[in-house]
């Protein structure tokens, strides 16, 4: 998975993404566009972090789903 792939699943915008973590938004605009390419080390941690986003959001709605149906 690229960063992009993951920042898409947890529903982020690129600044949204630079705010959250960080990161310059500049900086991810050029990982995603091929400029440049972060350490792997650093795209493995960016990554697993975005996955966690992602779970935390879909639990999110799964719980909001469950309480509209009670």
């Amino acid at each position: 998975m690229k960063i992009k792939d993951a920042r898409l699943n947890a529903g982020l915008t690129q600044q949204a993404m630079s705010d959250l973590l960080e990161i310059p938004l500049r900086t991810i605009e050029n990982w995603e566009g091929g400029k440049s390419k972060p350490p792997i080390y650093v795209e493995k941690l960016i990554i697993e972090k975005l996955d966690n986003i992602a779970k935390e959001r879909f639990n999110m709605k799964k719980i909001r789903t469950q309480k509209r149906i009670l």
